[in-house]
């Protein structure tokens, strides 16, 4: 074998050492609802970076482990180590096909399943998965840059054999355990005691988001450790891929979504304010920017129900981050933004259960915040207000549900609130107010179990 066949030979054997060596690593288990695998599909792992993509890799390993799988049938590979520079799919597939001869004492002992981390840095990646595909009874597990696997790329390059996995950051449920809390099996049984320390955990972790490197950090080193993850995902997701030549336009976009969480976002009205601080831009660079920001996770959007194509379009949409800790590192208000992080967590939660999720402005021109269509078909108008105790503010949330059923008379009514003390003291008959915490903590189910009927 050429001599760098042979270094990247002694790569491979290091790496697959310490996975052998550190074959369990410490981790907060996530909680995927739906398929994890599908046969004859690779699984794709996507996400914001930092969000625990590649801990989620280990978790399936240890998973696996757990059922009696021996640990060097399952070879995990960290393909960003320095001392795989160079490699491409050539050597790498010629590293994999001589696996089983190397590691494993006979044929019938057959590698499970390879999970390969950061796949996008290894040149010609999908036409060895395709081969591998073809020519291995293994499982395959990959994970990497989110601009560089995304749902319809990984389609295309895998010819339908791709099946993405979203991982988000931490749940309000998976920032529990983290901490070493277990969640309650019935929160809306607690009692008053209990429920006053979970809704001021609760609050603590719309303030301080789920991403896992900022769970227990002072805030100051917290919020500049989320500018720094957004700073790498705008320059290595967006500017590095997309060759962005207007790069001041990219980051007064972006700041203005993460600053404005839950607001109506009118691409004209941004592209005139940039007109205005003498920013140039096209609408259409706008609508590109955009589209690249969801692309890497870091911001999601909403559109409006619409029964057209142009109705959609001619709407604004709603915007916002993909955890509400990014809210208080880039709005400079001073304002505590409970309502905007309440929404924004409700909107990553039913994206993590797989929902489709749009926005809807009633026929007497009232909106609520969400209409959530689940996997199994299930409907859900779900209207969230840190505190309807207030009549008139919990008389405007509801007649916005009712006016929405003549549209949706089959999808469930939900008021979501912060605490139970914010609950509006009269709820009118088939309209369920509860306060979030026990919404999201409620549908929990295990991995990788599909999600239960009634989870919306």
């Amino acid at each position: 074998m050429s001599p760098d066949l042979d270094r990247l030979r002694l790569a491979f054997d290091s790496q697959l050492a310490d996975g052998l060596e550190d074959a369990e690593p410490s981790f907060t288990r996530r909680r995927v609802f739906g398929q994890v695998r599908l046969p004859g599909k690779v699984t794709s792992v996507i996400g914001m970076r930092r969000a625990g993509k590649t801990t989620f890799l280990h978790q399936l390993r240890a998973e696996k482990m757990a059922g009696g799988i021996a640990p060097w049938r399952l070879p995990f590979l960290r393909l960003e180590d320095e001392r795989f520079a160079g490699l491409d799919a050539l050597s790498l597939g010629a590293l994999i096909d001589e696996y089983p001869s190397r590691y494993l004492e006979n044929a019938d002992a057959a590698v499970e399943a390879w999970l390969l981390d950061e796949i996008q840095v290894v040149p010609g990646w999908e036409r060895l998965l395709r081969r591998l595909l073809d020519s291995q009874r293994s499982e395959l597990y990959i994970s990497g840059s989110s601009a560089a696997l995304l749902s319809r790329e990984i389609a295309t390059e895998l010819r339908g054999r791709g099946w993405t996995v979203a991982i988000y950051p931490f749940s309000f449920e998976e920032a529990l355990r983290h901490e070493g809390t277990a969640p309650p099996l019935d929160p809306s049984a607690a009692t008053e005691g209990e429920a006053t320390r979970l809704e001021s955990t609760f609050g603590q972790w719309l303030a301080t988001g789920g991403f896992p490197e900022a769970q227990g950090l002072p805030a100051a080193a917290r919020l500049q450790l989320l500018r720094d993850y957004v700073d790498v995902a705008i320059l290595r997701d967006v500017i590095d891929r997309y060759a962005v030549r207007n790069v001041t336009g990219l980051r007064w976009l972006a700041r203005h979504v993460l600053s404005s969480a839950a607001s109506l976002f009118s691409v004209e009205k941004f592209h005139a304010r940039l007109k205005a601080q003498a920013i140039a831009i096209g609408r259409d660079t706008v609508h590109d920017y955009l589209a690249y920001l969801e692309d890497c996770f870091l911001v999601r959007t909403v559109w409006i129900e619409a029964d057209s194509e142009r109705q959609r379009m001619v709407n604004p949409r709603k915007a916002y981050p993909v955890d509400a800790g990014l809210i208080p590192a880039f709005d400079r208000s001073g304002r505590a933004n409970l309502g905007h992080a309440l929404e924004t967590a409700v909107l990553i939660e039913l994206e993590r259960r797989g929902c489709e999720v749009t926005y809807v402005r009633t026929p007497k021109g009232y909106e609520v915040d969400f209409l959530a269509r689940s996997p199994d078909g299930e409907m859900a108008l779900i209207q969230v207000c840190a505190d309807a105790s207030d009549h008139d503010t919990a008389s405007r949330e509801l007649r916005a549900l009712a006016d929405a059923e003549t549209r949706f008379p089959n999808a469930r009514k939900r008021l979501l609130t912060l605490t139970r003390s914010g609950l509006p003291s009269d709820v009118p008959r088939g309209i369920e107010a509860t306060p979030a915490y026990e919404w999201l903590l409620g549908a929990s189910v295990s991995l990788p179990k599909p999600a239960p009927a009634g989870w919306l």
